[in-house]
C-alpha cells in the first residue's frame, strides 16, 4: 500500500507512569489552573468549579490530569494538527525496583509484536 493510499490520521497511544513527589504543589497548581479558567468564584459555573476544586484536592491522578493538555504535546510539531483526543490518569501499585512492574516487550501479551512494526503496526518508542 502506498503512502497515498494510507490515511493521514494517526493514533499515538502514550503510557507512563509518574510519580508525584509535591502533592501540595501539584493541587495547588491545578487549583490555579481552574481559577484561570472559571475566572471569579460564584459565576454561572460555580457548581462545576467547585466539583473541579474538590476533585483535585481529593486526587492527585485528577489533579495532573487537569493539568495535562494533549494539544501542548502536539502543538509545536511541524505538519501536524490535533484531530481528536482523550486522556485519563489514575492512581496506580508501581514498584520501580520490580522489573516486572511494567513489562513493554510483553504489553498485550501477543508475540507478533516484531512482525507489526515491520507492517507498518504498532512502533514502540522509549525516548
Amino acid at each position: 500500500m502506498s503512502t497515498s493510499e494510507t490515511s493521514r490520521f494517526v493514533r499515538l497511544q502514550v503510557e507512563m507512569v509518574l510519580e508525584i513527589t509535591d502533592p501540595a504543589a501539584l493541587s495547588g497548581t491545578a487549583l490555579e489552573s481552574i481559577a484561570a479558567e472559571y475566572g471569579e468564584p460564584g459565576g454561572e459555573s460555580a457548581e462545576e468549579r467547585m466539583h473541579a476544586e474538590a476533585a483535585v484536592r481529593e486526587d492527585g491522578a485528577e489533579a495532573l490530569a487537569s493539568l495535562i493538555d494533549p494539544f501542548d504535546l502536539v502543538s509545536e510539531v511541524p505538519g501536524v494538527e490535533l484531530a481528536q483526543a482523550s486522556w485519563s490518569s489514575e492512581t496506580v501499585d508501581y514498584d520501580p525496583d520490580n522489573p516486572d512492574t511494567w513489562d513493554l516487550d510483553d504489553e498485550d501479551g501477543d508475540e507478533g509484536d516484531e512482525d507489526d512494526a515491520e507492517s507498518g503496526g504498532d512502533v514502540p518508542h522509549n525516548g
